[in-house]
């Protein structure tokens, strides 16, 4: 009986929506159809097909990988390199760097995103930095490159904070009879690093890869706030492409690209477990 509020919760927000989503993506349903779900017809795959042959659902596709081969290793690097030194090198005011250092991750996007969009604007103040310094203002929104680099930076910005905390968890499980005995041995600190604190955070370090691929996946608010995934589909998401879909009244569309993406999703996870769990 303990469990039945979990299956409740479970049945009502994951399993039903996820059977609806799969099954809207066999049919050719679309907004008009709404009114009456059961009048629309079995295509099986088409709109599968259809989809995954879409240049927009591919251009979307190659987006979203970039964003994670980018952001994960940058977010989990930077996570990790702050847990370090909240955990060894900063011996004062310590909680306030650690609580500095995971705001943007409570911040509300929304509030944040129009920040940022005013700071990198063409007249914003960064802009206005790099004129002073006689160095080039480019234009952080309305072109691809600097686009993708604003939403990248942002992403970052907003999830190095969950890494620090799940690494510096890990870093404090570890024994410091460890650190010691090692030091005794004559081991430097980078000895130490590698011998000691990479292979016992390992665990720590297969959560954090799995959490930040997932979240990058999925991402969808730094695109959609910051740049509504352009200038010409530039910085649009897999997630966004969805959305913008299912606004288009193409639900069939949408519900195909929303179980691609689950697909994905799954398959790198258990790419990931199976790649990074403890070996015995």
């Amino acid at each position: 009986m303990f469990l039945a509020p979990f299956l409740a919760i479970f049945l009502i927000f994951t399993a039903i929506p996820t059977v609806l989503a799969v099954s809207a993506s066999l049919t050719d349903m679309s907004a008009r159809d709404v009114r009456d779900p059961f009048a629309v017809n079995f295509v099986g795959l088409d709109a599968f097909a259809k989809v995954l042959g879409n240049p927009s659902f591919q251009g979307a596709f190659l987006n979203t990988i970039m964003f994670v081969v980018l952001c994960v290793p940058l977010s989990m690097a930077l996570g990790f390199a702050l847990a370090l030194m909240l955990n060894r090198g900063i011996r004062r005011l310590r909680a306030f760097f650690r609580a500095a250092v995971y705001v943007p991750v409570i911040t509300n996007i929304v509030a944040a995103a129009v920040i940022w969009q005013y700071a990198f604007s063409i007249s914003g103040p960064v802009n206005s930095s790099l004129g002073a310094l006689d160095l080039a203002q480019p234009n952080w929104l309305g072109e691809s490159g600097w686009s993708i680099t604003l939403v990248v930076m942002m992403g970052i910005w907003r999830t190095a904070g969950t890494c620090m905390i799940l690494f510096l968890a890990g870093l404090q499980a570890v024994p410091e009879e460890m650190y010691e005995a090692a030091a005794t041995d004559g081991a430097s600190g980078l000895r130490r690093l590698w011998s000691i604190t990479l292979p016992l955070l390992r665990p720590t370090t297969l959560l954090v890869t799995v959490l930040m691929t997932v979240s990058f996946l999925n991402i969808f608010e730094e695109p959609f706030l910051l740049t509504k995934g352009g200038p010409l589909g530039s910085t649009r998401s897999m997630a966004l492409w969805v959305y913008e879909q299912f606004g288009f009244g193409n639900i069939s569309a949408s519900m195909a690209g929303s179980v691609v993406l689950l697909v994905l999703v799954g398959i790198v996870a258990i790419v990931q477990f199976r790649m990074l769990r403890p070996k015995h």
